[in-house]
């Protein structure tokens, strides 16, 4: 995490052809490679919700890779919430689909 103890924690809801081309495994190998904590899971509507949470200039290049998507996904929107609070994760799953 950042040397000062500040953790960034965001919410993302990605739209566009995100689902059924192994974006959540990518997002899951992204978040390893950036030290970010959270969890990704498929949505009904057909997006993919992440929460991340790490050190500041983690998330914030782990959020341009999302934007970027994977080789086989299309990113066509991505919402970027960021929290007041950290939920302190202890790793980065991929949730169930609801």
């Amino acid at each position: 995490m950042a040397e000062d103890g500040k953790i960034k924690s965001v919410h993302l809801m990605v739209e566009g052809r995100v689902q059924a081309v192994g974006f959540r495994y990518f997002t899951w190998q992204t978040a390893q490679s950036f030290d970010i904590t959270g969890w990704v899971r498929n949505r009904e509507d057909g997006s993919v919700e992440i929460a991340a949470e790490g050190a500041a200039d983690h998330v914030d290049h782990f959020v341009q890779s999302i934007k970027k998507g994977s080789t086989f996904s299309r990113v066509k929107h991505v919402d970027v919430h960021e929290y007041d609070h950290a939920e302190h994760y202890a790793s980065f799953d991929i949730l169930n689909s609801i």
